[in-house]
């Protein structure tokens, strides 16, 4: 099935409550997906078509502020549209999904593949010091896998979560195992596990007020600092990554998602050229593996970052070597995606 179609499949069976989102091309199967399956018939499954992504954005709010695990899905100017609301639920502290397959821009764009949305995801697209968890699946396998480790992450620490994908994983068809079903909570389970929640009760009995908002700067000071404890907190121990063929590797390759796909061919061709080449791709976008990533490219003759956009992820790998090797970009933009031949060239031009 299609990576979209992963999704919606994935997210009923993860137990997911509801849906709320608006069609756009390219992950409008998402949507589709789910009303043809009909889970309010099966599983209780909330699924809307929202009148737009502002209204969509805000009925996941108000979803996740009573406990439940509710999600949705767009393309980039789609989330842009929805920044507002995901700094409200920074700020309130309230878990939701949100799935982003990015097509290219700025403004309306393409409705080809892109990774421009990079900077939008992982330095927080809104208002205020925040992070969110971002998760970069390269395959359809993954597209179903990360829902429901997206809802985990974003439950375990009260926190948006987006899986960060693109066109070409969300259009892309590849064989998939999707998850065994699981239970739909009950009132009482919510109650208990998210006493937070606007159906719960403070020890007075009065009703959880869902907020972002602190009249007091003193106030508003001491919430800033413990959502910064907790964003350290995530950042020691949620950083996901994947290496390949490091062992013997000269040169390294750093690339996220469809481009890390494109990335494993070009390694491959570049091997049969007698180029050593290695790959290392991020799955936390946020945290991201910095150490992780300054050990892997310790001692290579330099390292390459494919991404197709102009050069996002690359500040991210800069600041993690440190300037102990040098770093170079390789990209396409517009919606073009690169070819492996593309990427060996570029490490030939650029790093040896």
């Amino acid at each position: 099935m299609k990576g979209n179609e992963a999704i919606a499949h994935a997210a009923i069976r993860c137990g997911a409550d509801g849906y709320f989102g608006y069609p756009i091309t390219p992950q409008s199967e998402v949507l589709e997906t789910l009303a043809k399956l009909k889970p309010w018939e099966t599983t209780g499954m909330v699924v809307l078509q929202a009148e737009s992504e502002v209204a969509s954005i805000n009925m996941i709010y108000g979803g996740a502020g009573a406990g439940k695990r509710v999600f949705t899905s767009s393309s980039s100017p789609g989330i842009a549209l929805m920044q507002e609301g995901i700094a409200y639920m920074a700020g309130a502290e309230l878990p939701g999904v949100f799935v982003n397959v990015q097509r290219g821009g700025p403004g309306l764009g393409t409705i080809q593949p892109s990774q421009s949305d990079y900077f939008q995801s992982t330095r927080g697209g809104g208002n205020g010091d925040y992070n969110v968890i971002v998760l970069a699946p390269n395959s359809v396998q993954e597209m179903a896998d990360f829902i429901d480790l997206a809802f985990t992450l974003a439950f375990r620490y009260r926190n948006p979560a987006m899986i960060l994908s693109d066109g070409v994983i969300g259009q892309m068809m590849e064989k998939v195992v999707l998850p065994p079903q699981k239970p739909r909570r009950t009132e009482e389970e919510i109650r208990r596990e998210c006493p937070w929640a606007s159906i719960g009760r403070t020890a007075d009995r009065k009703p959880n007020v869902i907020t972002s908002l602190e009249l007091k700067p003193e106030a508003m000071e001491l919430r800033n600092l413990h959502l910064q404890e907790k964003y350290r907190a995530i950042k020691e121990n949620e950083v996901r990554y994947e290496a390949q063929q490091l062992d013997d590797a000269e040169v390294l390759i750093v690339a996220f998602g469809s481009a890390a796909r494109i990335a494993e061919k070009a390694i491959e061709i570049a091997r049969e050229e007698g180029i050593k080449a290695g790959l290392f791709r991020p799955i936390t976008l946020w945290p991201f593996p910095e150490k992780q990533l300054r050990e892997a490219a310790h001692g290579k003759r330099g390292v390459l970052v494919v991404e197709i956009n102009a050069g996002q992820m690359i500040e991210d790998v800069r600041l993690s070597v440190n300037g102990e090797e040098p770093v170079e970009h390789f990209g396409r933009l517009g919606g073009i995606v690169p070819e492996p031949d593309e990427i060996v060239k570029a490490i030939k031009e650029k790093l040896l």
